[in-house]
């Protein structure tokens, strides 16, 4: 698979018998449907979330970002009162998140 921000080779990487992508380049994270919320745990999600925040906000100014799965442009959405997270989701097949988004949406998923 390809990273739907920076088209480089995204390895999957195994937690909690759960198989997410992560880009080799820029470490977005593709979660298939169902796979974000079942790894939501704050743990987990600085486990999987190993890339450099700053480096995911560069990725924020692209408009239109296609599913990497069906290649249909994906949804938009800003989430987290007083902070910035812009991930994008297809309602059929999943997720991405910009290196340090997932953290983020993860520990405001208990608030």
């Amino acid at each position: 698979m390809e990273c739907p921000k920076c088209d480089k080779k995204m390895d999957e990487v195994t937690c909690e018998d759960v198989v997410i992508d992560r880009c080799s380049s820029c470490q977005g994270i593709w979660f298939d449907k169902g796979e974000a919320e079942t790894l939501s745990e704050r743990w987990i999600a600085e486990f999987i979330d190993t890339g450099d925040p700053a480096v995911g906000a560069t990725h924020d100014e692209q408009d239109t970002v296609s599913c990497p799965r069906c290649n249909r442009t994906m949804k938009r959405f800003f989430e987290i009162e007083g902070q910035q997270l812009q991930y994008e989701q297809c309602d059929e097949h999943g997720m991405f998140f910009d290196a340090g988004e997932f953290t983020l949406w993860a520990e405001n998923q208990y608030l």
